[in-house]
């Protein structure tokens, strides 16, 4: 079993960057994919980015691709999401998740709580 909990959430301005960790716990860890999910107001909960067990494979979704990257210390079991350029579309709750296998765009068993991001014009 894996527990997630995430980190960092806050306000800030468009244009500016912000960086979410989660810290993870579990016996098989280090070989489970992470990833990042968010969901706006009145929106579906969607993918964001994941990464496999060793940090050599990512996906994007393609909203965020070029300004987000993801990144795990397997030493510290924490995931980041650094979020550069923010623009006031990123405002969301977003959601720490895992999975057994590759970094996937779905099927993930396991969830945090969430931490809510808020993109101020």
């Amino acid at each position: 079993q894996v527990q997630l909990v995430e980190f960092g959430g806050g306000l800030v301005q468009a244009g500016g960057s912000l960086r979410l960790s989660c810290a993870a716990s579990g016996r098989t860890f280090s070989s489970y994919a992470l990833g990042w999910f968010r969901q706006g107001p009145g929106k579906e909960r969607r993918f964001v980015a994941a990464i496999d067990w060793s940090g050599s494979s990512t996906n994007y979704a393609d909203s965020v691709k070029g300004r987000f990257t993801i990144s795990r210390d397997n030493a510290k079991n924490t995931v980041y999401l650094q979020m550069n350029s923010l623009e006031p579309e990123d405002t969301a709750v977003y959601y720490c998740t895992a999975r057994p296998g590759g970094p996937t765009t779905a099927s993930y068993p396991y969830w945090g709580q969430g931490t809510q991001v808020t993109v101020s014009s």
